[in-house]
């Protein structure tokens, strides 16, 4: 674990690097007048190289393995495919089991099977959540797992290490990058933030975010509004267009922006727009854009959706 934090904290000091050489390029190559133009351009590429990063990371969504709903008090796991959760043959054939309890998920390894959190040896233990302050990360071979909390329920969020998509994964694609699509917008407060429904990629589980009002951003001599969700010093936008299914993700795109201040002025720069985790594989929950943030206009701008990036199912292989 040590040797993975090592690398995602040189990951971290390589994009700075990269960013401060885009940025001097910009300043060396551009007079005043195109300066505010090849700055955001370096700003966009050195956000590219970090989504990149972000993806492949320990705690990114291309290791993903598997997600599996808990439904029964007890249920077994392990390699062997009369489990109850059937995980990668890297997991011993049988290596314990989970429990729902009212406090949580309890997870017992059989007696025998090497089971870490932290690098330090776990004979049982309740895996707090990532809806909680410490959420925990177990370890077992070059398989790691989590638990989360959706909508009052609880699943066993599965990664490896050793994935092959980390090998593999193709270069992201993305429409050129367009100062125009960098746009101011007017956050509308609500008198109170509000506790909004939006559907999940998942059937029947759906997502409650707060939401504390309205973008409001011209384009073209038209008005556009997109609901905006919290999180925690930015704002949060699912939104759709009409790109969606051809060129981008089918379910939407995600996309964030700073918190804006009292008078309310925030900046929508869909260069910045991305696909979300379920455009790679099979085991997020992802959010889908709402029929409030379906916009009627095509927005080229940010990253492209691209089907041979895609991870799918690898658990059993």
């Amino acid at each position: 674990m040590q040797d993975r934090e090592n690398d995602a904290m040189n990951t971290q000091r390589r994009l700075c690097a990269v960013l401060l050489v885009l940025v001097l390029n910009a300043a060396c190559s551009s007079s005043a007048d195109d300066f505010d133009t090849a700055l955001h351009e370096a700003e966009v590429l050195a956000w590219r190289e970090s989504r990149r990063a972000s993806l492949m990371a320990p705690t990114g969504f291309l290791n993903l393995a598997g997600l599996f709903w808990l439904e029964k008090e007890s249920s077994t796991f392990g390699s062997s495919p009369d489990n109850d959760l059937v995980f990668p043959p890297a997991a011993d054939a049988h290596a314990g089991d989970f429990h729902l309890t009212r406090e949580g998920v309890v997870m017992v390894p059989r007696t025998g099977v090497a089971v870490y959190s932290e690098d330090e040896a776990v004979t049982e233990m309740l895996i707090a959540d990532d809806t909680t302050d410490n959420p925990v990360m177990i370890t077992h071979a070059s398989l790691a797992w989590t638990v989360i909390k959706r909508d009052g329920r609880y699943a066993v969020r599965l990664r490896d290490f050793e994935h092959p998509a980390l090998a593999s994964f193709p270069d992201l694609t993305y429409f050129p990058i367009d100062p125009s699509w960098k746009l101011e917008a007017t956050l509308e407060r609500y008198e109170q933030p509000q506790r909004v429904s939006v559907s999940t990629v998942i059937e029947g589980l759906g997502w409650n975010p707060d939401s504390p009002g309205v973008a409001v951003f011209e384009k073209d001599g038209d008005t556009h509004r997109l609901e905006a969700y919290s999180s925690g010093e930015r704002l949060f936008f699912v939104f759709g267009d009409r790109t969606n299914g051809r060129e981008t993700y089918p379910a939407g795109r995600f996309l964030y922006a700073a918190m804006p201040g009292e008078d309310g002025r925030l900046v929508l720069d869909f260069n910045r727009a991305y696909s979300p985790p379920c455009a790679f594989n099979d085991f997020s929950t992802c959010p889908v854009a709402s029929p409030r943030n379906r916009l009627p206009i095509r927005i080229r701008a940010g990253e492209l959706f691209d089907r041979d990036a895609y991870v799918g199912t690898v658990v059993g292989n």
